[in-house]
């Protein structure tokens, strides 16, 4: 399963791949979502750091938030993330 998300800036765009993803360990550091108002995803890392993510657009939060729900409950892995300018690609297996 692939998702693609458009950002504002390229800085959100590379905080949400680099959060998500850690290539080496092939894990999520996303531990759970603590909140969405609007277009702004709060999520809770396994570090127990919380972290704010603005997206372009509301329905890309609530998009995001059910691709990610499947990784969160351990029923999907997340293969890879791709980065190219305000666009991030995830894939999910």
């Amino acid at each position: 399963m692939k998702l693609n998300i458009t950002f504002d800036d390229n800085y959100e765009a590379q905080k949400l791949a680099s959060l998500i993803f850690i290539k080496d360990g092939e894990e999520t550091y996303i531990k759970a979502i603590l909140n969405i108002i609007k277009n702004e995803l709060v999520i809770l890392l396994k570090d127990k750091s919380a972290h704010s993510i603005m997206f372009k657009e509301e329905g890309h939060v609530e998009e995001f938030a059910d691709f990610i729900q499947s990784v969160l409950d351990k029923e999907h892995k997340i293969i890879s993330t791709t980065v190219n300018d305000v666009n991030v690609e995830i894939v999910k297996g």
